[in-house]
């Protein structure tokens, strides 16, 4: 557990795309069995959720929450110090897509970007590079720019995984300032990497014919390896062995108790999986938002998501907030920090 501390740097806005499309639960019924469909929507939670078109990237879905994010706070390109993208759907293998997205923002060349390829935990360990930046003299604002267009590397036939995972985009405004104090818990174990993930596509196993042919997994899934994979019982594991703990660890790290904080924002994989954390940690589920039934799983998006969606007419007291995202690596880490000053942008859907 990497227990990092900072001071006087803080979140001052967020804002968030989602595309137009929506798909429903209850239209999966050509992969999945009323049961299977009550199950998604009364345990998972997850009732409807966004679906990006072939030709929208993730970056179209950033780019367009950032844009907004800079009107409504009337920032000016020109402040930018950093802008850093959060994400595992990138536009290209090569090259980065940060340096892409500065240019269309139009940020001066001085900025420095960068990709981070990382998924659920990816919100939290982009804070914690977005602070440790801020902590130098040069740099005053950072654009971090998180978000995931997972239905495109999901095979339309896996009944796990294509009732869960979904699409957004997200910009959060990061900068010194009297925000106080933010404490941040990061944590990795690469033992769990392959319990979900994209087996061929990338230099271990290059992408060839054989590589996209489609073939029936043990549980009767049509796939190919360049689809994601998930082994559903063992991320539940994972989820449960390790998220609620590394949060009572990070509240213990900051010398609090859990009845202090005002409100912990889970990444929104699961909704019988974190009422459980919520339950484990004998902490008040009504403090706990969600915007999981009408979004799922939008991976690295889902915690700033939560925010724009379920905080900006609700939820007041925002002083100590907990963020907490677990996924795949495998990683996980948790923040503690206010939102107290964080302006929050009306949630737009993506326009061409």
């Amino acid at each position: 557990m990497a227990i990092l501390k900072y001071n006087n740097i803080g979140i001052s806005a967020i804002a968030a795309c989602v595309p137009q499309k929506i798909e429903y639960t209850t239209e999966l019924s050509d992969i999945m069995s009323e049961d299977d469909i009550q199950k998604t929507i009364n345990n998972i939670g997850i009732e409807e959720r966004r679906i990006a078109d072939k030709d929208v990237c993730t970056s179209d879905l950033c780019y367009q929450a950032a844009r907004q994010l800079m009107k409504d706070n009337q920032i000016d390109p020109s402040s930018i110090d950093a802008l850093l993208f959060v994400t595992q759907t990138v536009d290209y293998h090569h090259p980065a897509t940060a340096p892409s997205l500065q240019h269309r923002l139009g940020l001066p060349k001085s900025v420095l970007s960068f990709d981070i390829n990382l998924a659920c935990s990816g919100y939290v360990f982009g804070l914690s590079t977005a602070y440790a930046y801020l902590q130098n003299e040069g740099i005053n604002r950072v654009l971090l720019l998180v978000g995931e267009t997972m239905s495109k590397i999901v095979s339309p036939y896996d009944k796990a995984s294509r009732p869960l995972f979904a699409d957004a985009g997200t910009a959060t405004l990061i900068e010194k300032g009297d925000f106080g104090d933010a404490i941040f818990s990061l944590n990795s174990d690469g033992k769990g990497a392959n319990i979900m993930g994209i087996p061929a596509g990338g230099f271990r196993m290059p992408s060839s014919e054989e590589t996209l042919r489609e073939y029936v997994d043990i549980e009767g899934t049509r796939r190919n390896k360049e689809q994601f994979w998930m082994d559903g019982m063992a991320v539940f594991n994972f989820g449960m062995s390790e998220e609620p703990r590394d949060i009572k660890n990070l509240i213990a790290a900051a010398g609090m108790t859990i009845e202090e904080v005002d409100m912990i924002i889970y990444h929104q994989a699961n909704k019988y999986m974190t009422d459980f954390f919520t339950k484990w940690l004998k902490y008040d589920k009504t403090k706990t938002p969600y915007s999981i039934k009408k979004f799922g799983n939008t991976s690295s998006a889902s915690i700033p998501l939560t925010i724009v969606t379920e905080l900006k007419n609700g939820y007041p007291d925002r002083k100590k907030v907990v963020m907490s995202g677990f996924g795949a690596g495998l990683s996980w880490g948790s923040v503690l920090l206010s939102l107290e000053k964080c302006i929050i942008s009306d949630l737009i859907e993506y326009e061409r």
